[in-house]
């Protein structure tokens, strides 16, 4: 229960973060920013999750740059049905290293591949989902009532075997948190400043 309390959390916290940035570009600067999530615990299944559904720019960063490449030269090879699977493959190699960087970024101690683990049985999984759906093109569809908690059921204890232990040893919220706080007193000195020699040119003229 904990655990899952804590991925609440950290999708919640994500997203109300995500907003605050969005209503903040929107404000200052007139820009209209994508949501990077679209209810993913709605996924009905892990190409559905992954694909459509968390973190949104990754996805559409990836795709362009790992994904569409891998595909292009893999169908040559191996024809343009199955060309999908080592592109996905190579997609979550590419997350995989991508995630290895940003948590010894945050907690600066040799990586235990715990993360490398997830995204590729991540993307291993999905593998055998998409074979499975093109071996069987129309068959074993399963109501949603059914695959959207296998979905996220899957995704989550996979996480919690692999994904937050890392996560937590980095203290990568208080580091984060410390992070805003730092940002906030900037801006804090940046309008004292400000106001500071407004008032002093009031004073003078």
């Amino acid at each position: 229960v904990l655990w899952c309390v804590y991925s609440l959390h950290i999708y919640l916290g994500l997203e109300t973060l995500l907003a605050i940035v969005a209503a903040l570009a929107r404000a200052l600067l007139g820009m209209e920013l994508e949501p990077q999530f679209n209810e993913p615990y709605l996924s009905t299944s892990l190409q559905d999750f992954w694909g459509r559904r968390w973190n949104i720019m990754v996805t559409r960063i990836l795709r362009p740059t790992v994904y569409q490449p891998v595909l292009h030269t893999s169908t040559r090879v191996m024809g343009r049905k199955w060309a999908p699977l080592p592109a996905i493959f190579s997609t979550f190699m590419v997350s995989a290293i991508m995630h290895e960087l940003i948590f010894y970024y945050l907690g600066r101690t040799w990586p235990t591949w715990e993360i490398t683990g997830f995204f590729l049985l991540q993307g291993v999984s999905l593998i055998v989902e998409v074979a499975i759906k093109k071996a069987f093109p129309g068959r074993w569809r399963l109501p949603w009532i059914a695959t959207a908690p296998l979905t996220i059921g899957f995704v989550m204890v996979t996480a919690f075997w692999l994904f937050f232990p890392p996560f937590l040893r980095c203290k990568s919220m208080e580091r984060g948190f410390a992070e805003y706080a730092a940002m906030g007193a900037f801006v804090k000195d940046v309008g004292t400043a400000l106001r500071f020699k407004w008032v002093n040119n009031v004073t003078i003229v």
